[in-house]
């Protein structure tokens, strides 16, 4: 009796550590995929999309150049200071008719 119980305690510990491995694999190979994704200032490399995440370094500017938008503060009504604009800030972006035909 006591052999199979300690028989069974291994395949347990097993199976919980290759359980916990493979968890660990998954979650380094996701973390992985997403660094890939992301370059720079441009999120999966589509920069001027509706939906635009400041990056570092950015300005209200540069982001009106990069994506021919010069009504972003008028846009985006919880800019409350146009200068006050940090990485990560969520901004809407309408590109003006020439930029959409181009793509």
């Amino acid at each position: 009796m006591k052999a199979s119980t300690s028989i069974a305690d291994t395949a347990s510990w097993y199976c919980a550590i290759s359980l916990l491995g493979l968890i660990l694999l998954v979650s380094i190979r996701e973390n992985s995929l997403a660094d890939d994704s992301v370059r720079g200032n441009h999120l999966l490399e589509r920069p001027c999309d509706e939906i635009y995440v400041v990056g570092e370094g950015e300005t209200l500017h540069t982001i009106s150049d990069k994506c021919s938008d010069p009504f972003i503060v008028e846009r985006n009504p919880h800019i409350q200071d146009p200068d006050d604009v940090f990485p990560g800030l969520v901004i809407k972006i309408t590109p003006s008719n020439s930029m959409k035909l181009l793509r």
